[in-house]
Parts: structure tokens; sequence; C-alpha cells
């Protein structure tokens, strides 16, 4: 293969990126995890796949990081979930030091990667690893609206019945309940939902898709999704390795779009081979400004928080 991955975090997210990527041949594969044997195993029995799905994508399991040497994109699922008793400051603060951690080890290593965080808190574990690494922020993208608005085109699609393929919607802001999806840039074959479906059932919509995340864990009572996040983290591989110009909202660094400065927020970007290519700035409503503003100011939070944490 012409491209390498690496994947950092060989669990539910993490082994599923790196399926994902191999069976669309995309690239070779690096899995890499701390726990001994773990992404060995992983990576030998997705190899033991390759006659059955019918690919020639590499897959190899690592605990240590210069099998990643040379990747042209990393993506970061390393972290833990939140556990009872735990307070949102621990979660900061070990995910902090997990993130660190990997990132200074991948900068060490693939110094000219570019970097797609799936750690969560994500918003903050983006911070994180652009200090780490002291890329630019074209190479450091947080997944989390296009997990997010794929959420919402599957709950329009249903509604609809309709192929999800004809469905586009673009969720923005942080990556929890402050998010801010757009029904009026949702769209079915170009026609906005606005015009399809009442404003009531439009709002149980976006209801769902901010707990969309929530409602899975609910489910799973141990768990929490991991398909649809590692495709929504090797869509944006995809869109990098094939130069596609494609516009997805992502997390990036903004420097004065939105009228925001230095804080990672989901927005429309333009992904190709540099990373982030151009962040595009849409017309909002006084209403989605103030949602957009709530939503960064619950980044800002966390990134407060992290200043004065010790990791």
């Amino acid at each position: 293969m012409i491209h390498k991955i690496a994947v950092i975090g060989a669990g539910n997210v993490g082994a599923t990126a790196a399926q994902r990527a191999a069976e669309k041949e995309l690239a070779d594969v690096v899995l890499i995890d701390i726990l001994e044997g773990v992404p060995q195993g992983k990576g030998l029995d997705l190899m033991e796949a390759r006659p059955v799905e019918k690919h020639d994508a590499k897959i190899q399991g690592a605990n240590d990081y210069e099998p990643a040497a040379g990747s042209d994109v990393v993506i970061i699922t390393a972290g833990i979930p939140r556990k009872p008793g735990m307070s949102r400051d621990d979660l900061l603060t070990t995910n902090a030091r997990i993130v660190k951690t990997v990132v200074k080890n991948i900068a060490r290593v693939a110094p000219e990667t570019i970097l797609i965080l799936v750690s969560n808190p994500l918003d903050a574990m983006c911070h994180v690893a652009m200090e780490a690494s002291g890329f630019p922020r074209e190479r450091v993208i947080g997944m989390a609206g296009v997990l997010d608005s794929a959420r919402f085109r599957y709950f329009i699609a249903e509604e609809l019945n309709v192929s999800v393929e004809s469905t586009h919607a673009f969720v923005l802001g942080g990556h929890g309940d402050t998010m801010v999806p757009l029904p009026r840039y949702s769209t079915v074959a170009g026609i906005p939902i606005t015009e399809l479906m009442s404003p009531e059932r439009i709002e149980a919509l976006v209801a769902r898709t901010r707990n969309g995340g929530a409602e899975i864990v609910a489910l799973l009572k141990t768990g929490s999704a991991f398909y649809a996040p590692a495709s929504s983290a090797v869509e944006m591989a995809e869109a990098i390795l094939k130069d596609k110009k494609k516009i997805l909202p992502c997390a990036v660094s903004l420097q004065g779009e939105y009228g925001l400065h230095d804080l990672f927020i989901g927005v429309p970007v333009k992904l190709g081979k540099g990373g982030v290519e151009e962040v595009i700035e849409i017309k909002l409503t006084e209403e989605e400004k103030a949602a957009l503003l709530k939503s960064a100011a619950a980044v800002q939070g966390l990134v407060d928080d992290l200043a004065r944490l010790e990791y």
C-alpha cells in the first residue's frame, strides 16, 4: 500500500477504525496499544480476514510507537470512559495525560503526520494534542461533527423514509449537549428539511441527535458507541489520503472565524492532503449564533479546567 495509517488505542473504536481503513484499502494500518498482545492479536485476526474480505492492506499490531514512523494519518482513540464515582476533572486529567503521552510519541516518529482526535472529551483533547505536538492547526483535527451529522442524517432518513444517501446535514459546535444541529442547512436531495417536516418533528430529531451517544450508552449498559465513531474517523482519513477536498464538519482551532479565537469548535472544513485546507464560514441566524457561542463557552470551560489541572 502507498499510505500508512496508525491507530492509537486497540479498543472497540480503534480496532473498528483499523478494520474499516484496511477493508477500504486506504492504507496499511498499524494498531498500537499499551496492552501487550491485544493489538497484535486483533491485527492478526484482521489479517486472517483478508482472504475473505478480498483486500491486501496489511494490519500490524504493536505496543511501541516505532512502527508508526512515516504515518500519513494518525487516528487517536486512546483514553478511558468515565467510570462510576469519577468526576469530570478526573476524566479530563487522566485522558489529557494519555493523549499528551501518545501525541509526543507520535510527533517524535511521524513529525509530518495529520492527527485525527477521537478521544473524549474531544474538544479539550484537541487542545492537548495541538500543544503536545506543536503541529499547526491544519494537522490537528477533531472527529465530532462527522459523527453527529451522520446521526442526524440517519434520523432524517428514517423520519422521511428515504435513503441516507439522499440526506445531508450539518452539526456545528462542541461535541456534547451544546452541539448545534442546523436544520436550514440539512437537506434531502437538496430540499431543506424545514420544507419536509414540521418544526416539532425537526426539534425532536435535533434533540435525539444531541442525545445520540447517551442513547447508545443507555442501551449497551457497559460501553459506548464505536461503529459510527470509527466510520466517521475513517471518512476523514479517506478525504485526506485521497485529497478529496471534501467538506465535512470537524473540530478545528478557530483563528477569528465565527468570531472565535484559539478554540477547537466543530465547523465545516475542506479536507485534503494538507489536512484542513479551508475553514468555511456559513451565515448563521442570530439564534444559531447564540447557540454556537453557548457551545463555545462550554468548550472554553473545559479548556480552562485543563489549564488548572496537573497533567
